[in-house]
């Protein structure tokens, strides 16, 4: 992941993801960069449209959980909110799972 993460510095600053940058960035944090690593990472990059990957990939965080209604609804209304918050959660997960797949 250090890897990804620095490339993601590098994109963030609006510098070039290269072999030499990424080298020197990960040296400066004191990882002992592997150049075979380093050159698989670049050209996983190479044809990605960083900022794009970034824009689809976000979600929203969920909004505060309303107050419980009056009554016999109470049970059902949280039984709703609470598989609405697992499906939330694994379209979250789907998300990073994505994301996984595309920085391997």
């Amino acid at each position: 992941m250090e890897y990804i993460y620095c490339a993601m510095l590098l994109h963030k600053a609006g510098k070039k993801i290269d072999e030499a940058s990424m080298e020197k960035v990960l040296s400066a944090t004191g990882i002992s960069p592997d150049k075979a690593r380093i050159k698989a990472t670049v050209a996983a990059l190479k044809d990605v449209d960083i900022d794009k990957v970034i824009k689809e990939s976000s979600f929203a965080a969920p909004a505060p959980a309303a107050p419980a209604p009056s009554g016999g609804e109470a049970p059902k209304a949280a039984e709703k909110k609470e598989k609405k918050a697992e499906e939330e959660k694994k379209s979250v997960e789907e998300a990073a799972a994505g994301l996984g797949a595309l920085f391997g």
